[in-house]
């Protein structure tokens, strides 16, 4: 299995390299694979996920259904500097053990907690999600992408609201 997925590694270290001859912009190319190699890296490790051919994760073994109560929460209106956390419930609805590999905010100051044992058939479990809401006023919408062996292999949750600016 570790073979394989070092074996992918390099194929899409290559492939990123070849976009290189079609893009003269070599930050695009160096960052596509590093995400490349960072995610071929967490799926030897996790066996959770692996890439297709575009670089997207799909699930590398048997996958499941995943079902959340809400994948959106408004947070209203808050100071900025204030901290919001909300818990995200999910239900795994399929048949196969539900493995999270991977929760990311899509900025530093969104930082998901999820479970790193898996979720038997039937059982639920919850991802907490914290916002920090300094040097971030205005409207919002944080996002959480979620890896796990589902198909899709991501799942988008969303904190939205408003940061009063401090005066």
């Amino acid at each position: 299995m570790m073979m394989k997925s070092l074996r992918f590694g390099l194929v899409a270290i290559a492939a990123a390299g070849m976009l290189a001859s079609c893009n003269n912009d070599n930050n695009e190319v160096r960052d596509a694979a590093r995400d490349a190699t960072e995610m071929t890296e967490d799926a030897a490790v996790t066996g959770a996920q692996a890439l297709d051919g575009l670089g997207e994760a799909v699930p590398s073994g048997p996958t499941t259904a995943m079902t959340f109560s809400e994948t959106e929460f408004n947070f209203g209106t808050v100071a900025e500097g204030e901290k919001v956390k909300h818990t995200y419930n999910f239900k795994n609805a399929g048949s196969e053990p539900l493995v999270l590999s991977n929760a990311v905010g899509s900025c530093g100051c969104t930082v998901p907690i999820w479970p790193r044992e898996p979720i038997a058939p039937g059982a639920s479990g919850e991802i907490v999600v914290e916002f920090n809401s300094q040097g971030k006023p205005g409207e919002r919408d944080q996002k959480v992408t979620i890896t796990a062996n589902t198909n899709p292999a991501q799942t988008f949750l969303s904190l939205q609201g408003t940061v009063e600016p401090q005066g």
